[in-house]
């Protein structure tokens, strides 16, 4: 392959090439080890792990990253005539590092001085750099308001404990079959097998869904590789079914459920076929204490953010809300990844990650697009340069 590009001097490094030989740490995972999420994983960019198993890193995330992904020649091209290799395959194993020094890409718009904070792009892990307490913002808007969610299905299930039949060739998990209204999700935790078929190693987590039906027969990816022949597995958490009037018109991730035998803090954890956020099925932490044929399930833990046609900037996924009366939300979907919703990067609806007093129309809003990090610039750079970013405080 040619180059695109010859440089008059030889690059000291390229975006998460370790900048120095001092001490280094990686963040403890479970056992297995991390793997890249469902969208693969953006080598020299942070990384988010999953809250449910602390075992799949994504490129974004909610709050502060779980740690930055080192350039350790782990990537793959992603497409023919791809000049880079800069990103993990899903389900691959990865490594997020919690301590270091990294050449890093400055992608802000402002240069770097030594000493300044990196902030993660909660969308994407790129880093950025600014002073202390001055996080980029992308968005803002004169008129909007935050209004608690109450989202009632009247016709389903209550959740059920979760089954399947499967089998396990490598990191391939293969399900033939789920148990009535059990629902297959991504971050699951199996287990079963037995001395004959081969057991489920331990910690064993659904890292991906590849192909079939999601949330049921189907092809997913796992994290621990293993062989276990077609045999009953449990799958951890519960199947959520709702069949009846979404008479809210969202359920999302997130969102804690409620309803009779309901365990308290039960939370919808990934999707089955409700992509929608509508009638379907869902994954959820826990399954009810006794199960029921039909109920009324609630939806609440989330707010939903409509923005008014004074938008400026773009609104996107995981991006934190600024306001005098809000308290630390960031938007949790969107009309891309939530049908019911209308907001796909302007003016619109949005459904946040928490729970809050209502914030009336006309409220003055914005949105960060990153969040500060503990990391710091050891060295300057321009917009696009490589820069030197260090866990570790000068001095």
């Amino acid at each position: 392959m040619f180059p695109r590009q010859v440089n008059v001097q030889q690059a000291p490094g390229v975006t998460g090439d370790f900048a120095t030989r001092n001490p280094r740490q990686s963040v403890p995972s479970t056992q297995g080890g991390f793997v890249a999420g469902p969208l693969g994983l953006t080598i020299g960019a942070f990384a988010w792990a999953d809250a449910a198993t602390n075992t799949v890193l994504t490129s974004y995330g909610n709050g502060a990253p779980t740690g930055f992904v080192a350039n350790t020649l782990q990537g793959t091209f992603p497409q023919p005539g791809s000049d880079s290799g800069f990103a993990i395959l899903p389900g691959f194993p990865a490594t997020a590092f919690s301590s270091a020094d990294f050449w890093v890409t400055n992608a802000g718009s402002n240069s770097v001085t030594v000493g300044m904070k990196a902030y993660a792009n909660n969308s994407t892990g790129q880093v950025t750099f600014n002073a202390t307490a001055t996080p980029p913002t992308s968005a803002s808007a004169t008129g909007a308001t935050l209004i608690k969610i109450v989202s009632a299905g009247t016709g389903g299930a209550l959740p059920v404990a979760n089954t399947c039949t499967g089998s396990i060739s490598g990191t391939i998990l293969t399900v033939t079959a789920v148990g009535a209204g059990s629902v297959v999700g991504v971050g699951a935790v199996l287990s079963g097998g037995t001395t004959l078929t081969g057991i489920v190693a331990a910690n064993t987590v659904i890292t991906s869904f590849v192909s079939g039906t999601r949330g049921g027969v189907g092809v997913y990816s796992i994290n621990i590789s293993q062989v276990v022949t077609s045999t009953a597995i449990a799958v951890s958490g519960g199947g959520l079914t709702l069949t009846g009037a979404n008479t809210s018109g969202v359920f999302a991730l997130g969102m804690t459920i409620s309803g009779t035998n309901i365990p308290t803090g039960t939370m919808i954890l990934d999707y089955g076929t409700a992509t929608a956020g509508g009638a379907g099925t869902y994954w959820v932490s826990a399954p009810a204490v006794s199960a029921a044929t039909a109920s009324t399930v609630t939806a609440t833990n989330a707010m939903l953010l409509t923005v008014d046609s004074s938008s400026t900037g773009v609104w996107a996924a995981y991006d934190t809300i600024t306001g005098a009366s809000v308290n630390a939300q960031q938007i949790n979907a969107t009309g891309a990844t939530n049908a019911n919703l209308t907001g796909l990067g302007g003016a619109g609806t949005y459904l946040t990650n928490g729970y809050q007093t209502a914030v009336s129309v006309g409220q003055v809003m914005g949105v960060n697009s990153g969040t500060e990090t503990k990391w710091i610039a050891t060295s300057a750079g321009a917009p696009g340069e490589l820069v030197i970013m260090s866990a570790q405080a000068l001095g």
